[in-house]
This record gives structure tokens, sequence and C-alpha cells, in this order.
């Protein structure tokens, strides 16, 4: 029987979650809603709202208590834009 110690079965089970947790500007999600959206729930993200707005697919996402907007160019389905929720609002009202 293999023991392991708890700092290396906390580790296995942490990684597969960051990695599937894991965005990048000019990685590829799709070019329909249907298709960012599956994508981004299958790396478990909680889609909340996600748009057209011109020629971006836009989609307002949560995953451990952190929102995230994704912008997403429609002719090639690449991510081309990550903004944290909270970007827009810098406390100056």
């Amino acid at each position: 029987m293999t023991t392991f110690t708890k700092s290396a079965l906390l580790t296995a089970l942490m990684i597969p979650a960051a990695a599937l947790a894991q965005l990048d500007v000019g990685q590829q999600l799709g070019s329909t809603e249907a298709d960012v959206r599956a994508a981004l729930t299958g790396m478990g993200y909680e889609v909340q709202e996600i748009e057209i707005e011109g020629n971006e697919i836009e989609a307002e996402v949560m995953l451990d208590g952190v929102e995230l907007e994704i912008e997403v160019a429609m002719d090639t389905g690449l991510i081309i834009e990550i903004e944290t929720e909270d970007d827009d609002d810098h406390g100056d009202d």
C-alpha cells in the first residue's frame, strides 16, 4: 500500500483544478456564443452572462470568487482581452 503525505495529496488534488482554470490572451475558445460557453464551462468557470457586442463575444465568468470579463474575437475565436471585474472600478466616485 502506498502512503502519501498530506502536502503531496493536496498538491495532486489542486494541480488539475489550476490547469483547468488557466485562460490566456490568444487562446482559442470558439467563434460562437455556444462554443465560448462550452469552453469556459469545461474549464470550470461559471458563465454569468454572455453577449455579442460588435464583432466580439463578451463573457462574464466567475471561478473561486474571482469575476472576469473575457472578450473573444468572433472571426478568429481567440481571446483578445481578459479583465478582472473591478478593473473598471477605481474608486474615483
